[in-house]
């Protein structure tokens, strides 16, 4: 198991593409707060109404001042036709290999079905505009889940 981020400490940087083959970094992200969450694989039926529940909660966060950016495995033409179909309207990055998974600690052992196997570890995190980690949320479910990050952030939708 990798070792899990704590709030206060530096987001491990990254520099991956996004739906449309745009390399983004996480550097490139200093000075915006960031919603990053990490999900197993587009167009599931579990991160299908995560994202979506990205999408119809964008307006309140952006509000805020938080861009919202989630990462899978998935290529980016999986990630483009995950974005056009559902109607997202936020970035979604492509990491393959996990690496980036790794340094944030959300790939390793999980029960799925009543066996441990080995993959993503559902989490999203929450980055001040220092590229600090403000909230490190570990397995969390799909469902509901931005109605909870909402409210720890004290925002109101």
């Amino acid at each position: 198991m990798t070792q899990r981020l704590e709030p206060g400490t530096a987001a491990p940087d990254f520099s991956l593409l996004d739906q449309d083959g745009t390399r983004i970094s996480l550097a490139d992200l200093r000075g915006e707060k960031v919603v990053l969450y990490f999900y197993p694989a587009a167009m599931t039926p579990g991160c299908t109404t995560q994202a979506c529940d990205f999408r119809d909660s964008i307006g309140s966060l952006q509000g805020a001042g938080y861009r919202v950016i989630g990462i899978s495995r998935d290529e980016p033409s999986t990630l483009a036709a995950f974005r056009e179909r559902d109607g997202l309207t936020f970035t979604l990055l492509s990491d393959p290999d996990h690496a980036v998974h790794s340094a944030y600690g959300v790939w390793g052992e999980k029960m799925n079905y009543g066996k441990v196997i080995e993959g993503v570890i559902r989490s999203t995190f929450v980055l001040n505009a220092d590229g600090v980690i403000d909230l490190a949320l570990y397995n969390v479910k799909a469902t509901g889940h931005v109605a909870r990050i909402r409210k720890l952030l004290g925002i109101d939708a």
